[in-house]
């Protein structure tokens, strides 16, 4: 079967080959190597251009539905739907009535409806503009997903856009690699990818290439997920879904789905609402029809019986719990929290429970270098994080050492957005890694003893890569450009690493061990 005749077929709703879905067909995790490409409708060189982009027509971009938001207009809407924003403004409308029955009319009875009308655009002024900042937030930690991939066409690597790829494309994987389909691996080399998006698994978990047993494919070992990161190692992989069709698209579908709940202090206040308005009702009523067969005049009866209704209303309650909440808001994002209702940090601490991984510890998933040793001295290094700000103490002696370390890794230092500035909760956190954390902090722990990794590479490109592995337990990397020759950087197991050396820098000096 040739590249020109694939044996791809729609799927239910996405872009996963019918045929490979497991249950119209053979599991995609089952085939042997070879037959991939067959089953797939493409090569080892990978899909012809014109191909890839009739697949492209066929099957859509390789990316999730936008999340159904609703338009500014009808978040503003909503803020007045709310049942005690509707007893406001019933109060503010009967309180405008009493005023315009009034004989003489009074001043004061005009002022009470506009503070309360005030009272009402206000709170929803609140309520819009700290859901908007949300939003436009948590849009803005979108731009450090990369958008990028490797992938063969016609042959040749290439880089494209992750919304181009499509189902046969082979794309080519390296530590530090965000995923960015649903893929059949066909070489690996000491694999291991993290898959907390998927199984809130936080360890690395190894693949192979292997055909393995028919079954739930999220738990086949040859096959990597949208959404996960390359830890480790090399591959080349087949896609095979796409989109919605992923496996996180799959989480998408159901998060998108899933029915919103009313937080608990929802709940309380709507029953207050209710209630509220049932009594100021009853007990206007009351006032009214006691006081008509006294002889009191009608409209002025009438006119009573609508400020009591109003005096019952409490008014300052809205503006009073937005405040509230608006300030609690403020402080969670001193602390890096994104709260994109202000509901929510009312069931935040409704909260009785919390369930953790069964470690039972919440971390940061970040790695710090805070000493470097060498030569029998220890170096101080400052700060925390993976921002490069602070210092490596006396850093000339193990500048070398540092640079050995970044050249010697295939992990990346993704930058905040650029306008993280505008959000606190993106000074820090914004920063990540994509790649092996521990090689993260190395690569900040660099940067902070003054050395540019990107210059460094420029200067030395690397040649050749000898991923870690569980048999020589090291990562090795060869590079050119020098003077007197290619240079090989190593990193792994001390006692491997040791087991090679023929001599020793100590303390600027070079010797036998």
């Amino acid at each position: 079967m040739g590249t020109g005749t694939p044996v791809l077929t729609p799927g239910d709703g996405g872009h996963r080959p019918e045929a490979l879905s497991g249950t119209h067909g053979p599991a995609v995790q089952t085939f042997a190597t070879t037959d991939v490409f067959a089953a797939l409708g493409t090569s080892p060189r990978g899909l012809a251009s014109a191909d890839a982009a009739a697949r492209r027509d066929r099957y859509g971009p390789n990316e999730l539905p936008p999340a159904g938001r609703r338009g500014l207009w009808r978040d503003l809407v909503g803020q007045f739907t709310d049942l005690f924003a509707v007893v406001l403004l019933v109060a503010s409308a009967i309180t405008f009535l009493a005023y315009e029955l009034q004989e003489p009319r009074d001043v004061g009875t005009l002022q009470l409806a506009v503070a309360i009308l005030g009272v009402v655009v206000l709170n929803a002024a609140i309520g819009f503009a700290q859901g908007y900042s949300a939003e436009r937030t948590a849009e803005s930690l979108q731009a450090m997903v990369p958008h990028t991939c490797r992938v063969l066409r016609d042959g040749e690597r290439r880089e494209l856009p992750a919304r181009d790829l499509v189902p046969g494309d082979v794309v080519v994987l390296e530590a530090g690699d965000a995923v960015p389909a649903d893929c059949r691996l066909v070489e690996a080399h000491e694999v291991s990818v993290n898959n907390a998006a998927l199984t809130g698994e936080s360890d690395a978990v190894g693949r192979t290439a292997d055909p393995v047993a028919a079954g739930p494919v999220l738990q086949a070992r040859n096959c990597v997920f949208m959404g996960t990161d390359v830890v480790a190692g090399s591959a080349k992989a087949v896609v095979f879904a796409t989109g919605a069709a992923t496996e996180f698209g799959g989480i998408f579908r159901l998060a998108a789905a899933a029915p919103r709940q009313r937080t608990p202090l929802q709940r309380q206040v709507a029953l207050m609402a209710r209630r509220v308005a049932g009594t100021a009702l009853a007990i206007g009523a009351a006032l009214f029809a006691v006081r008509v067969p006294t002889g009191q005049p009608f409209v002025e009866t009438f006119v009573f019986a609508l400020g009591v209704m109003v005096a019952l209303v409490p008014e300052g309650l809205p503006a009073t719990l937005s405040v509230s909440l608006a300030i609690g808001v403020r402080r969670m994002a001193r602390r890096h929290a994104l709260v994109k209702q202000l509901l929510a940090v009312e069931a935040l601490g409704s909260t009785t429970v919390v369930c953790t991984d069964k470690t039972g510890t919440l971390t940061q998933a970040e790695m710090t270098v805070v000493q470097v040793w060498a030569g029998g001295v220890p170096h101080a290094v400052s700060g925390v994080g993976y921002a490069p700000e602070g210092y490596v103490a006396d850093p000339q002696p193990v500048r070398e050492l540092l640079r050995a370390a970044a050249l010697c890794s295939n992990a990346r230092l993704v930058p905040p957005p650029a306008n993280a500035r505008r959000y606190p909760q993106s000074d820090r956190q914004g920063r990540r890694v994509l790649g092996d954390t521990t090689e993260g902090a190395l690569l900040v722990a660099a940067a902070k003893a003054g050395l540019d990794r990107a210059a460094e590479e420029a200067a030395t490109p690397r040649v050749a890569e000898y991923p870690f592995d569980s048999v020589r337990k090291l990562m090795s990397t060869v590079h050119g450009g020098t003077a007197d020759g290619h240079h090989a950087y190593v990193k792994g197991a001390p006692q491997e690493l040791l087991a090679r050396c023929t001599s020793i820098d100590w303390r600027g000096k070079s010797g036998c061990r």
